[in-house]
């Protein structure tokens, strides 16, 4: 587990950096869930962070993309027990980090708050219970929001006069409000943050070469993996198109051309990083 290695830098481990210097563009990093559980847990990720995003805004297509993407957490978690899933992960990695406690070359403070976080966000999200989210689902304001949103168009103000007068009212009060509804869910959004930081965070990547624009790989059946991620340049014109399951994978790299041209698969060697997480 490389995040629980101890560090010794010196002051000088790294060079310095002129003010007038470009910050280099970031790689761009395609992740690919390879199981139904790490599917929802990435949605939810996603949704979570789009929701945050808007809610910062004082817009009110801010606030119309912030409850949005709460209703869309709420239509996902109402299909499964979510709460339970992030419980057990939660508990299984508090396990895996005792392990390490006995073991040289481990930064004992480092593992020390791996698990405590760990620890408080499964005890938050365990008080709560099970009905955690039972507020919003009886919201008849939200449930109106819903219900016209799967029209499309459905949300203008001539369908939902309320809501046009919610989005109309002081950006502070809409915010103060949305936040109470984001604090029902934060235990668990939070707790799913965490798991998939660890989980991205313990992989190690590895440079590989797509032959021909295709490479495929065959997992170990005893140490599945959950999810792939891979990394490449920013300036890339390539995109992956990724499939498979836990025990292997296949991915394709194809050519962006324009939106109005289809991307076209590529039959040259492609070299990329491939970080398999499980």
């Amino acid at each position: 587990m490389g995040l629980l290695l101890a560090h010794n830098r010196g002051m000088n481990s790294y060079p310095d950096i002129a003010p007038e210097m470009e910050p280099e563009a970031a790689p761009i990093v395609y992740e690919q869930p390879l199981n139904e559980r790490m599917r929802t847990f990435l949605r939810l990720e996603f949704l979570y962070t789009q929701a945050t995003y808007h809610s910062e805004s004082a817009s009110p297509w801010s606030s119309r993309a912030a409850v949005s993407s709460l209703l869309e957490i709420l239509a996902i978690t109402a299909r499964g027990d979510s709460r339970s899933d992030v419980l057990k992960e939660l508990e299984r990695q508090v396990n895996v980090l005792k392990e390490y406690q006995t073991k040289t070359g481990v930064d004992p403070s480092r593992l020390k708050s791996l698990m405590s976080n760990l620890v408080k966000l499964r005890n938050d999200l365990s008080s709560i219970g099970g009905n955690f989210m039972a507020p919003l689902r009886d919201s008849e304001f939200l449930s109106a929001v819903k219900h016209r949103s799967a029209i499309p168009g459905g949300t203008c103000d001539f369908d939902l006069p309320d809501y046009s007068y919610w989005l109309n009212r002081p950006a502070e009060v809409r915010s103060a409000e949305f936040d109470t509804w984001m604090a029902l869910i934060r235990p668990l959004c939070d707790g799913i943050s965490e798991l998939l930081w660890l989980t991205r965070q313990n992989a190690k990547r590895k440079s590989e070469m797509a032959a021909g624009g295709i490479f495929q790989l065959q997992f170990d059946r005893d140490n599945p993996c959950q999810l792939v991620r891979i990394t490449l340049p920013p300036d890339t014109d390539l995109f992956p198109e990724i499939s498979g399951n836990q025990h292997r994978i296949t991915i394709r790299f194809l050519n962006w051309l324009d939106a109005t041209a289809r991307p076209v698969h590529i039959e040259v060697d492609v070299p990329f990083l491939l970080t398999c997480c499980s």
